[in-house]
């Protein structure tokens, strides 16, 4: 009887969210069953926003800076810690090391293999069960694969998250601080800067946005990037600064508080899409079938490349280049320049925008 439950999620937040389904699903079939997540330290704030988690164990990145020995010892100890504590343990990350935890910490084990048959036969024939990465298959489809293995259908794929009620009163105190009450989230940032929205195009649209009667909060964390944009940021009438003023807790809080999101292909418009928000993202290199946001009311994502495309809740923005998308770090693969977002015209994006606005009812002069 499987009573207790590990999911091991070791890369991106984006990663740790798109989990969310493969976890209500377990929930759902093995009632009463305790899950705990193991993923890297930086995902621990989005982690803790799944539901139906119990507990989060992390790999601290700050392991593999110790001395040879001390290193070795500390994660001698992890592995100890949690060696056979769960009946089941799936890793949704392929790496040599995540497989390894799934085979030492569950006596039944599941993971994700990579394709190239060659790195992957020993997972095969050592674990329990085993399915391959599809690149042609959103990675929250590709989460819930497991579930087959587990003889588990797959339902209805809900992507869910959650916050604290102190992080609500946050995030509505900060809004009246500002007089906002109706709003648009902005969110100009992302992990990388070659997904980062040109500076002079997305002030153009901040402005045309500024001049649509409805307030806009600029949000963004405290990493060099968030605060290389908030020094730059221009003073806007409707346009209220809140890059590096909020927790991830209270940013899920204000996001569903919000009107919209219009940014770029970020986690925050997976929040923001799981929230069931209007949703206007500027897509660059980044494969569409594999991160495109999933639209809980459709039960789908983008599959084609398009330079304006909705689908639900969703307004999707591309280059028409022939090379989009291309899945690269940049045109030069190093997190160079993307060329593709300079042709991604900002009065498109406010166009379609300003159009859901009057749908509405919430132009200026009607709200």
């Amino acid at each position: 009887m499987i009573k207790h439950i590990l999911v091991i999620i070791r890369r991106s937040n984006g990663d740790v969210l798109l989990a969310s389904p493969l976890i209500q699903r377990l929930h759902e079939h093995y009632a009463g069953a305790e899950i705990d997540l193991l993923v890297n330290d930086d995902t621990l704030g989005i982690a803790k926003a799944l539901p139906h988690v119990r507990q989060i164990h992390a790999y601290f990145y700050g392991w593999k800076k110790l001395p040879l020995w001390q290193r070795l010892r500390t994660e001698a100890g992890f592995i100890r810690k949690l060696f056979r504590q769960y009946d089941l343990a799936i890793s949704l990350t392929t790496t040599d090391s995540s497989v390894l935890y799934a085979l030492l910490f569950g006596r039944k084990s599941i993971s994700a293999i990579d394709a190239e048959g060659r790195k992957s036969w020993w997972k095969q024939r050592l674990l329990d069960g085993a399915y391959q990465l599809d690149e042609g298959k959103p990675v929250i489809l590709n989460n819930l694969q497991a579930l087959a293995l587990l003889g588990i259908p797959q339902g209805k794929v809900q992507l869910a998250l959650q916050y604290t009620p102190q992080a609500l009163a946050n995030a509505q105190t900060k809004l009246q601080s500002l007089g906002v009450e109706r709003f648009l989230i902005f969110h100009p940032s992302a992990q990388y800067d070659y997904k980062v929205y040109p500076e002079h195009l997305r002030y153009g649209l901040l402005e045309k946005l500024a001049g649509l009667g409805v307030s806009v909060v600029v949000t963004g964390a405290k990493t060099p990037l968030d605060l290389q944009i908030k020094a730059s940021l221009p003073v806007l009438p409707n346009v209220h600064d809140l890059i590096g003023g909020t927790s991830l807790d209270e940013y899920i809080a204000l996001s569903s508080l919000a009107l919209a999101y219009v940014g770029g292909d970020t986690l925050n418009m997976h929040i923001a899409a799981a929230q069931g928000k209007r949703v206007f993202v500027i897509f660059g290199p980044t494969l569409l079938k594999l991160w495109s946001p999933w639209s809980n009311s459709l039960q789908r994502a983008a599959s084609i490349s398009q330079p304006v495309q909705t689908y639900g809740d969703i307004t999707l923005f591309q280059a028409d280049m022939p090379c989009v998308p291309c899945g690269q770090a940049g045109c030069d693969n190093r997190h160079g320049k993307s060329e593709c977002l300079y042709r991604i015209d900002p009065a498109i994006i406010s166009a379609e925008v300003k159009h859901w606005l009057e749908q509405q009812g919430l132009m200026d002069g009607e709200h």
